[in-house]
């Protein structure tokens, strides 16, 4: 795609944002990309630590310097940890952590408390800042969209709202102190409110990625706009035509665990009953997990006796993430399993979508995901461990009769939420405010 060249008919806007991904939201890349087919010609701010791409960005970044929290920077130089991911699963499995829930894990929480606030790239604000400044004297910006993790991203377009009128979009694909995966303590919580109160208090418009998310916005910030635009898949990903699925019947779940609300334990129960019963053959199956290292995970497969099936391997490039998501026969999403949380859905499904091979969803509660997977026909939603065994059961029987199972999604609802969708309502919201 040829992407139009700055002129006095396009828009200007500054997006403020962590372009690695351990820190940042993985919306401002895509976002970029396809703003100026809506007239917006996007400049990316963020610090100079991320891994830079083979090919250069179709749009501007301009990389500012960064410095970690000291204490943070000497603890990676002891432990020689890798800069790029996230510290916390880096300090488990290079100490040797192997249990989901280890005594040490109140200490990492309550450094990370401490040394977090309110997140551990608030020493990028005075870098940032400057050079915000820079571009807005300089250049005519006509929007900022500022974008939530990190929280630090809405600090500086706070500071900068003081200052200028420039509207302010703030994207917050996290939230703040009603975020899904809190786990500080109910001081902090306090401290937090009332930052984001204050901090956001100058943003023109609110965005988040689920109706419930936007809902909770609303009750907290009074009178504020708040938009719902979702995630996205890129359009220039998906399988089309499909390629050659794998002869076994593979269940495949790539990207992040996150121990404490999400869970593999189900499935591989469900696994085990049904190879047990004779209703699955173990040889006849493979699941796939890729991602972030789950040392307990291991333990876990070990225990049920499901070694030879279930292989838990490191996270791998995308390209290789996207191959294995389409030659798979099943793409396995781990539902959130709090119960008073049903606004979440992780980037993975739109991945999933793209990759146009079914979906199970297992766990959790009736949510965002479940009413993604009505409105798409894209997978199954089994939340009950007898919903899994019934799904694996009816999915294993296809691939038996057939050899391969048919993908069934309505493509008219799955091109709703390509990543060219969500910069054409960006593009709108940002026409509006100006």
């Amino acid at each position: 795609m040829r992407l139009p060249c700055h002129n006095d008919e396009m828009k200007q806007v500054l997006i403020i944002a962590h372009l690695n991904p351990a820190f940042g939201s993985f919306r401002p890349i895509p976002l970029a990309r396809y703003l100026p087919e809506f007239g917006w010609e996007p400049i990316i701010l963020t610090p100079s630590n991320y891994d830079k791409p083979k090919s250069p960005f179709p749009f501007r970044v301009i990389e500012t310097p960064y410095s970690d929290v000291k204490a943070v920077s000497l603890i990676k130089k002891l432990l020689k940890l890798n800069t790029a991911d996230n510290i916390g699963s880096e300090i488990r499995t290079r100490i040797g952590i192997t249990n989901k829930n280890s005594l040490f894990d109140p200490f990492l929480r309550l450094g990370s408390e401490i040394l977090a606030y309110p997140d551990f790239c608030k020493r990028w604000l005075p870098f940032a800042l400057k050079s915000s400044e820079e571009l807005l004297r300089t250049e005519k910006i006509e929007a900022i969209i500022s974008s939530s993790n990190p929280l630090t991203s809405s600090l500086v377009t706070s500071k900068l709202k003081a200052r200028y009128a420039t509207p302010w979009l703030a994207d917050l694909c996290d939230l703040w102190s009603q975020n899904h995966d809190y786990h500080y303590s109910p001081l902090r919580k306090i401290l937090d409110k009332r930052m984001e109160l204050k901090t956001l208090a100058r943003a023109d418009a609110l965005v988040t990625v689920s109706t419930p998310w936007a809902e909770k916005l609303r009750t907290l910030h009074k009178g504020k706009q708040v938009h719902v635009v979702t995630h996205g898949f890129a359009p220039e990903e998906v399988n089309i035509p499909p390629v050659s699925l794998t002869s076994k019947f593979t269940i495949t779940y790539t990207g992040t665990i996150y121990t404490r609300n999400q869970t593999p334990i189900r499935l591989l129960d469900a696994l085990k009953q049904l190879i047990d019963s004779n209703i699955i053959d173990a040889a006849d199956i493979e699941v796939r997990f890729y991602g972030t290292n789950v040392t307990w995970l291991d333990e876990e497969i070990r225990q049920r006796g499901l070694h030879h099936v279930v292989k838990n391997y490191n996270r791998i490039p995308k390209n290789l993430a996207t191959q294995r998501q389409r030659e798979s026969q099943v793409l396995l999403l781990l539902k959130w399993e709090d119960e008073k949380e049903r606004g979440w859905h992780s980037g993975k499904i739109f991945d999933y979508l793209a990759a146009r091979r079914p979906i199970l969803a297992t766990g959790g509660n009736y949510d965002v995901v479940s009413e993604l997977l009505t409105e798409t026909s894209a997978g199954i939603d089994a939340t009950s461990d007898a919903d899994i065994r019934s799904a694996l059961i009816k999915l294993y029987q296809e691939y038996k009769i057939t050899g391969a199972l048919a993908y069934t999604g309505n493509e008219e609802a799955i091109n709703r939420y390509s990543h060219r969708e969500m910069a054409r309502k960006f593009a709108e919201i940002m026409d509006n405010l100006i």
